[in-house]
């Protein structure tokens, strides 16, 4: 039985005090809640060049799965509170979530404040079986990133999902969060410290995100909770709406839902995410078209007369 990680930004704030006091990298080890078959803790080495180790969560699979959804988490970027979800995806189905550059388990330790850095640092997530298609998962401040990803990876990623998008502008409680962080950050610990930074350093390379969404031609979905007081869904919206994309953006209003989306129900997280992936079209067989013999009919004058 899987323990409740704390839910909300507030709670998941105090989390990252406990961890720094106690040295964890994670709130709650995932491999005290889970089987290795189930989820495990694994890590890469980062694209780029940049040579930084990164840490990740996987759902390990006896052979690959049709789909594969990355994501790309948020700030404070924490693979664990992805857990749950995972350890209720489907076997036709796999995941990999990462602790971004700068985060929990991965290197460096610094802030990377460049989101084109981070995307480039993240391209190794987009490997891939051969036949298997993949969905990428950008999770509020790690939808932008996202967004990079795919336009630099075309070919490789076969939809992109925008989930609780933060695009510059705060709500109520990240504005809050934020003053209050800002005036912290030589008290904060590290993750907390690099989420405000982050946060409050996002809206001028904006610009490369909105150009990727430009270039991307693969179907894009917007995915936002109605009572988002973090990330304001009328910020998405717009950008859904003013952003000229090669393909419509379909962009789906979760009643009731805030910015976490992963804190609710698993199973409500991943029907939303399975109507992003293409239903398999069923195998007809169709016989041949046969080719049209015209034939001309031959005629006397008799015959035309009668």
């Amino acid at each position: 039985m899987s323990r409740k990680r704390p839910k909300g930004v507030l709670a998941m704030g105090w989390a990252c005090f406990e961890s720094a006091a106690k040295g964890r990298t994670e709130h709650a080890p995932t491999s005290a809640d889970y089987p290795e078959t189930v989820v495990r803790r694994t890590s890469f080495t980062a694209g780029g060049g940049h040579g930084w180790r990164l840490s990740a969560l996987e759902t390990p699979r006896d052979k690959p799965a049709p789909w594969k959804i990355v994501v790309i988490t948020g700030a404070p970027s924490w693979a664990e509170y992805w857990a749950e979800t995972m350890a209720e995806l489907p076997q036709n189905r796999e995941m990999i979530v990462v602790d971004r550059p700068g985060y929990a388990a991965s290197e460096p330790t610094h802030h990377v404040p460049d989101i084109r850095v981070q995307a480039e640092a993240l391209g190794p997530l987009l490997k891939t079986a051969p036949g298997q298609k993949l969905l990428l998962v950008g999770q509020s401040y790690g939808a932008a990133i996202a967004a990079i990803m795919a336009a630099e990876h075309a070919g490789k990623v076969a939809g992109l999902v925008l989930l609780s998008g933060f695009f510059g502008e705060t709500g109520p409680t990240s504005r809050w969060l934020i003053d209050v962080g800002t005036r912290a950050l030589k008290m904060i610990p590290r993750d907390l410290r690099h989420a405000v930074l982050e946060a409050s350093n996002q809206r001028p390379q904006l610009v490369h995100a909105r150009r990727a969404l430009m270039s991307v031609n693969i179907p894009v979905h917007m995915i936002h909770g109605e009572k988002d007081d973090f990330a304001p869904i009328e910020v998405a919206e717009r950008l859904a709406r003013e952003t000229p994309t090669r393909r419509p953006i379909r962009f789906v209003r979760t009643p009731g839902a805030n910015h976490f989306l992963n804190d609710g129900p698993a199973e409500q997280l991943l029907s939303a995410l399975e109507t992003c992936i293409p239903p398999k079209k069923a195998w007809t067989f169709r016989l041949p078209k046969l080719p049209h013999l015209g034939w001309t009919r031959l005629t006397t004058p008799m015959a035309e007369a009668a």
